[in-house]
């Protein structure tokens, strides 16, 4: 069973409104992030902004040149919780091993609040 929160990104664009945040961040131009990725100089610029506005949607070898331009997990951009990608972003900031650590721990975690969770639903039964 999955849960969703409610704490979604209010965009209907996940991916364009992420994106835009991360590059207006970084103080990168539309058309440098293109013309980095291998957009044509003469249309980078617009090709951009129809995917920071949802016009367009990148193919998915698109999306992923424009995370590692960025230098964000492909993940983080199509992340609809504010939360979760955030996690995401702080997670990829640690050294390869330090992340695994990171995600061993947080699945141990996740097994132990599960645990929890059925015990607890359980003796109330």
């Amino acid at each position: 069973m999955f849960f969703f929160r409610s704490n979604a990104t209010n965009s209907a664009n996940v991916f364009g409104a992420r994106l835009r945040h991360v590059r207006e961040r970084l103080g990168m131009a539309q058309e440098k992030l293109g013309v980095q990725i291998g957009i044509d100089e003469s249309a980078s610029r617009a090709r951009i902004s129809r995917y920071e506005t949802g016009i367009h949607e990148p193919p998915i070898g698109t999306a992923r040149l424009l995370a590692q331009a960025l230098n964000v997990p492909l993940a983080y951009l199509y992340c609809d919780d504010d939360e979760i990608a955030d996690m995401l972003l702080n997670l990829t900031t640690l050294p390869p091993a330090t992340q695994d650590r990171a995600l061993k721990a947080m699945g141990h975690l996740i097994d132990q609040l599960k645990s929890a969770e059925t015990a607890t639903f359980s003796v109330n039964v």
